[in-house]
């Protein structure tokens, strides 16, 4: 199937359109562009040379993608952007390309769903079936893991990462990594337990979130450092991956600092049983 391209919209030579890629009024699609099959320009949307879609990907009004990086650092060199399938990429969102001094490469998973007005910024690293709500934005060279939620109107330091399954409520300012499935809220944003909901939603058993909140405290309230709770954590739960998959995240430390609970402990922590 031959691309439907509307009369208002420029393709440059150079650009590559998959199959039944459909690309609405006003869009500009530069060279250097890749479209997968099956993408969709709603219209009045940019696509800068070195950036890739991939098929399915359905893009609305007013989207900026590969745009050059926003870094003083960045010298011109080729960099790129590159789009996983099936992605909603809703009005006026923005990606931007690598930068030639760091990775070179912007990465977004497959499956995403970015609100209006989101925002990616170079070098950035985001997994499969990522949620970003209305004008999230995150820095430069931040990692997002599978399946985590970013609340509306926050915004993320550069470098940061955020676990899989992750949720980061709305308006909060996030300057620290968030473990896997940690819940964390606030400006500065601290870490409020686990996100339970995300934790049911993956299938996780009753057993297994128990356990996690065990390990949690254990962590995050025992009573030596951070490194000796963490081996503490892990000889009392071994044979548990997800135990193990957060203290791996933990020991592989990033150059922010980690988001931590509040003094008492965390909010999601009841003690009611609700999973």
């Amino acid at each position: 199937m031959m691309a439907d391209i509307h009369p208002t919209a420029i393709v440059e030579a150079g650009a590559e359109l998959g199959a039944g890629v459909r690309i609405g009024p006003f869009c500009h699609v530069h060279a250097g562009a890749v479209l997968h099959d099956g993408v969709e320009l709603k219209g009045h949307v940019v696509v800068y040379g070195g950036t890739t879609i991939g098929k399915g990907t359905v893009v609305w009004p007013n989207a900026v993608l590969g745009g050059d990086p926003q870094s003083f650092g960045h010298k011109g060199g080729p960099t790129t952007l590159e789009i996983g399938e099936n992605c909603i990429i809703r009005e006026g969102v923005t990606m931007s390309r690598g930068s030639d001094g760091s990775r070179g490469v912007t990465r977004v998973g497959d499956g995403g769903f970015f609100m209006a007005y989101t925002h990616i910024a170079h070098d950035c690293i985001v997994g499969n079936r990522v949620i970003m709500a209305n004008q999230a934005t995150l820095a430069g060279h931040c990692e997002v893991g599978d399946h985590a939620n970013i609340g509306g109107l926050t915004a993320v330091h550069q470098f940061v990462r955020i676990g899989h399954h992750a949720f980061v409520g709305g308006c909060s300012g996030l300057a620290g990594d968030v473990i896997p499935f940690g819940m964390a809220v606030g400006n500065r944003a601290t870490l409020r337990g686990f996100n339970i909901i995300g934790m049911k939603r993956s299938g996780m058993s009753r057993k297994e979130i128990h356990e996690l909140r065990r390990a949690y405290r254990q962590i995050f309230e025992g009573e030596g450092s951070m490194e000796e709770n963490v081996a503490e954590a892990v000889a009392m739960f071994g044979d548990n991956a997800l135990v193990a998959d957060i203290a791996a995240f933990i020991g592989s430390r990033s150059r922010r600092y980690f988001c931590l609970p509040k003094r008492g402990g965390s909010e999601d922590d009841d003690g009611s049983d609700d999973s």
